[in-house]
C-alpha cells in the first residue's frame, strides 16, 4: 500500500513536539496533527509554565510578607491577581515561540490543525483528509478527570484548563484534590489572598510522596491559611445565595469557587482507536516496552499511556517512539531512574524507592538523613525546614531520595546522575562541593552510611581504638 508519510503524529505536546523535530531532523517525511489551534500542549498552555509563573508571583508577594523578620518593613499595598496572570501569559507568549507553528515547517513538519479519527488500521483522517503513514504515534495527552460528585457540574468549577483566564480572583476556594496540581494552586492562591480549603481523600496530602516529606509541605501550606482536609471525601454539591456548599464527610465548605484537581484521564475518546486495532486499558492506551500498541505500526506516548505523567517523560517517550517508528523497534522505555517534583514551597522532589518500598525489595536498607538545619546556606536564607533523604542498600547501592526544602527540584539532579550512572553513594561525599551551598544536603546525607555502619560495627570500633591507643603511644 503507497503512504504518504513516513510518520504521522497524533498531538502537539510534549512528547509528540520532541518526536516530530527528531523525526523530521532525520529527513523523515512527518505530519504533525493538532486538534487545538496552536501547539505546545497542556504544559505549555495549562500546566507546567503557567503554574510555575503564577507560584513565582505568589512566592514574591509572601517574600514581601516577610520582609520584618529581616528589618525590612516593606508594605505590601494590595495584590493585583490581573496582573499576575498578565505574567502568566507574558511567560506562556514567549515560550510558545520556541513551539511555533513556523519554527516546525521549518524543520520540514507538515503541521495540520483539526480533530480527526482512525477510519481503519492504517489511515487517520483530519478535516476530511485520509493520511496513511508507515507509522504513526498517538501523543494526544490527557485532561482533568471528572469524579461523580453530584450537584457539581450544575454548580460549575475551574480546572488547570479554566484557572489561567480567570476574570476575578476568588475570594474563598475549595481545592479536590491534594495531588500536585491541587497543592501547587491552593498554595498558590492562598498566598495572593485567597481563602483556600483543600479537599483529598488520603491520609496525607501528596500521597505517592514519602509521608514526612509531604507532611513538611502540609506544615508549610497551613502556616500559609491553607484549611487542609485529610482522609475527606467531596460527596455533593449545592449552590446557595451564590456560594457554593461542598458537603463532605468531614463537613460543609462554603466557598465561592471550587477547583477540581483530582487526577488526570487520558484524551482517547474522539480518536476511534477501535477501528485502528488500538486496545485501551484502565490508565490509557495499551502499550508494550518498546511503546508499541495492539496495533505493530502505531506507538503511543505521554499522557495518554498512563505511568509517569510528567513533561519529561513525555519528551523521553517521545523520543523512544519515534526511534522505533521510523527505523527499527529495538529501543525500549526505560524507567528504571524518573525524578520529579512538586513546586511548592518548600519544593518536593524523589526519583526511586520510597523507604516502604526499599524495605520491600531488600533487607539490607540504609537510610540516610540530613536536615536542612544543618546545611549553612539554608540556615543563611532561612529556609533551614525540610530534609534530604537517601536509601540505600549497605554497599552503597542508591535505591531512591526525597528532598524537601529550598530548591529540591534542582538538587536531585546530583542523585538522579549518580544513580543514572550505577554510581554507589560514596560518590557524592568524594566530590568537593562549594560552601556554603544548598547542595551540601546530598553530601551530608550520604555521609551518614559511614557513620551508621561504623556505628554498628562495635568490632571496627574497637580496633580502631588499639590503634589509636598504640599511635599514641609512639608519639
Amino acid at each position: 500500500m503507497a503512504v504518504d508519510y513516513d510518520l504521522v503524529i497524533i498531538g502537539g505536546g510534549s512528547a509528540g513536539l520532541v518526536a516530530a523535530s527528531a523525526g523530521a531532523q532525520l529527513k523523515a517525511k512527518v505530519a504533525l496533527v493538532e486538534r487545538e489551534d496552536r501547539l505546545g500542549g497542556d504544559c505549555l498552555h495549562y500546566g507546567c509554565v503557567p503554574s510555575k509563573s503564577l507560584i513565582h508571583a505568589s512566592r514574591v508577594a509572601h517574600e514581601v510578607s516577610r520582609g520584618p523578620e529581616f528589618g525590612v518593613h516593606a508594605q505590601l499595598e494590595k495584590i493585583d491577581f490581573q496582573a499576575a496572570l498578565g505574567h502568566v501569559h507574558r511567560v506562556v507568549d514567549t515560550i510558545q515561540v520556541h513551539d511555533s507553528t513556523e519554527r516546525f515547517e521549518s524543520l520540514g513538519v507538515e503541521v495540520i490543525y483539526g480533530k480527526g479519527e482512525f477510519t481503519d488500521s492504517r489511515t487517520f483522517t483530519v478535516n476530511g483528509r485520509a493520511l496513511k503513514a508507515r507509522s504513526y504515534i498517538i501523543a494526544t495527552g490527557s485532561r482533568p478527570a471528572n469524579p461523580k460528585i453530584e450537584g457539581l457540574e450544575e454548580a460549575g468549577y475551574i480546572t488547570n484548563l479554566t484557572v489561567f483566564s480567570l476574570q476575578h480572583q476568588p475570594k474563598s476556594l475549595a481545592v479536590i484534590g491534594a495531588g500536585p496540581i491541587g497543592c501547587e494552586l491552593g498554595q498558590a492562591f492562598a498566598r495572593l489572598g485567597t481563602e483556600v480549603t483543600l479537599i483529598g481523600s488520603q491520609d496525607h496530602i501528596l500521597p505517592k510522596e514519602d509521608p514526612e516529606a509531604a507532611a513538611v509541605v502540609q506544615a508549610q501550606m497551613e502556616k500559609d491559611g491553607v484549611r487542609i482536609l485529610n482522609g475527606t471525601r467531596a460527596q455533593r454539591v449545592e449552590v446557595i445565595d451564590g456560594k457554593k456548599h461542598v458537603h463532605t464527610t468531614n463537613g460543609t465548605v462554603v466557598v465561592d469557587d471550587i477547583l477540581l484537581a483530582a487526577g488526570r484521564a487520558p484524551n482517547v475518546d474522539s480518536l476511534n482507536l477501535e477501528a485502528a486495532g488500538v486496545a485501551v486499558g484502565k490508565e490509557g492506551i495499551t502499550v508494550n516496552s518498546k511503546l508499541q500498541t495492539t496495533n505493530s505500526r502505531i506507538y503511543a506516548a505521554g499522557d495518554v499511556i498512563g505511568g509517569y505523567q510528567f513533561t519529561h517523560v513525555a519528551g523521553y517517550e517521545g523520543a523512544v517512539a519515534m526511534q522505533n517508528a521510523l527505523l527499527f523497534p529495538t529501543k525500549t522505555a526505560n524507567y528504571r531512574v524518573i525524578p520529579w517534583a512538586t513546586f511548592t514551597d518548600p519544593e518536593l522532589a524523589r526519583v526511586g524507592l520510597t523507604e516502604a518500598q526499599a524495605r520491600q525489595r531488600h533487607n539490607d536498607v540504609y537510610v540516610l538523613k540530613q536536615g536542612f538545619d544543618g546545611v549553612d546556606r539554608a540556615l543563611a536564607e532561612a529556609a533551614g525546614q525540610g530534609f534530604g533523604k537517601i536509601i540505600t542498600r549497605s554497599n552503597g547501592e542508591i535505591l531512591g531520595a526525597h528532598l524537601v526544602g529550598p530548591h529540591a527540584g534542582e538538587l536531585i539532579h546530583e542523585i538522579v546522575l549518580a544513580m543514572s550512572n550505577n554510581l554507589k553513594v560514596g560518590a557524592l561525599t568524594s566530590m568537593i562541593h562549594i560552601y556554603p551551598t544548598l547542595a551540601e544536603v546530598n553530601s551530608k546525607a550520604a555521609l551518614q552510611l559511614t557513620k551508621q555502619k561504623y556505628a554498628k560495627n562495635k568490632r571496627l570500633q574497637g580496633l580502631l581504638s588499639k590503634v589509636f591507643g598504640v599511635l599514641r603511644s609512639w608519639s
